[in-house]
């Protein structure tokens, strides 16, 4: 683990921007081209401010999508599609694979799998929530699958904070049920960097950090093992942490 902290989420939004660009470019100087996943959320907007404007050759990059609600249209103010469209994708001309939950799941993830699988992900943009998922996938996590994406139940915490975040308006508004990427796929990552400002995230980040070990009930742990992972914190993220040291 490299861990970087900052004493805003603006600086930290550009400085893991810049460091998200050195990786495609070094996967695009190595092979042509570069495979990125990407994460959304209130926590991740620095970031896109930055990454759009770096110095990547867009084109030679394909992007996916971690993960998306079920039962929630595009058009939707909260769909993670429409906000990877309005922050990156209508924006810098890389190539999308997007989680779509529209029609035949099912088919829709087979599909996005063999994508997904063709060649390996060189940086995974990955954040931790509030509850210390990795994508969707809350406590208890699946860490057994060996599945790319699967249906998952989001529990209370996760869907209050995406109310807290004003993407719904209640808990009742909020779904019930997404698709995510799972630990394992994310974990094939060739580097994986995590983006996690706000003092809302210091609880999970303490949880992470400081707890022995990896559990499943702290999914972000799963990260800890992986031999290239950049975290990201500003000092509000990073107080729980920090103030046991």
């Amino acid at each position: 683990m490299e861990l970087h902290i900052y004493d805003s989420s603006v600086e930290l939004g550009r400085n893991a921007a810049e460091c998200i660009a050195k990786k495609l470019n070094e996967a695009i100087a190595e092979k042509g081209k570069a495979r990125m996943i990407l994460s959304t959320g209130a926590s991740q907007f620095d970031m896109f401010r930055y990454l759009v404007d770096q110095d990547v050759d867009w084109k030679n990059v394909e992007m996916f999508h971690l993960d998306e609600y079920i039962g929630l249209s595009e058009s939707h103010p909260a769909s993670f599609r429409k906000y990877l469209r309005d922050r990156f994708t209508n924006i810098v001309p890389v190539t999308p694979h997007f989680v779509n939950t529209e029609g035949d799941i099912g088919a829709n993830l087979k599909a996005l799998t063999r994508e997904l699988r063709k060649e390996a992900i060189d940086v995974g943009v990955i954040g931790i929530g509030e509850n210390g998922h990795i994508a969707f996938n809350d406590p208890p996590a699946d860490f057994d699958t060996r599945e790319a994406y699967k249906v998952v139940d989001l529990d209370k915490k996760c869907r209050m904070q995406q109310v807290g975040e004003g993407w719904f308006s209640s808990l009742e508004d909020t779904p019930a049920q997404a698709v995510s990427m799972t630990p394992y796929q994310i974990m094939q990552c060739r580097c994986i960097v995590s983006v996690v400002p706000d003092g809302r995230k210091a609880e999970a980040i303490r949880n992470t950090l400081e707890n022995e070990g990896v559990s499943n009930e702290i999914p972000a742990t799963l990260l800890k093992e992986h031999k290239e992972w950049y975290l990201y914190l500003d000092r509000e993220s990073a107080a729980g942490f920090l103030a046991v040291r």
